[in-house]
């Protein structure tokens, strides 16, 4: 009889741990999409001062944001380096958004702005002016990732 109530309190214990289990694996990866959210648009943003600064040629009619992602990491000539072999890198590696399938390279994992596009409905163009999640859920605030 005692065993009996000690398999039934262990039961009712894992019962109420397995949603805070849920919770928590939830919240880990919300951290993950805000600290990847930060890194990329922290790099947007070095790349802008870069070329703001004259350290990226540009053309007449470029913004001043990177082309894709991908050039964050690949990097692009220094244009105060007069032999033009140094390079301008922005980030060390693109993160992924730990929403989206894991099979997908991480550029294709984000959604894209242009700075061509209107904010309420944004889209991406020639340029990446920002980022954002491609996921559906709702966050433990009660924010869409797409929002982010």
């Amino acid at each position: 009889m005692e065993i009996l109530a000690v398999v039934t309190i262990v039961g009712i214990l894992a019962a109420a741990a397995q949603p805070l289990a849920v919770w928590v694996h939830k919240r880990q990866r919300e951290a993950e999409l805000r600290q990847a959210l930060r890194a990329l648009r922290g790099g947007l943003d070095a790349y802008f001062q870069a070329a703001r600064e004259g350290r990226i040629t540009l053309k007449a009619d470029d913004s001043g944001y990177p082309p894709t992602l991908d050039a964050l990491v690949q990097g692009v000539p220094d244009a105060r380096d007069p032999q033009r072999q140094k390079r301008l890198y922005f980030l060390r590696r693109l993160p992924r958004d730990p929403f989206a399938d894991a099979t997908l390279p991480p550029a294709q994992t984000w959604g894209l702005r242009s700075y061509d596009s209107p904010p309420e409905s944004p889209a991406p163009g020639r340029d990446v002016f920002d980022v954002h999640s491609l996921a559906e859920g709702i966050a433990l605030d009660g924010s869409r990732y797409r929002d982010w």
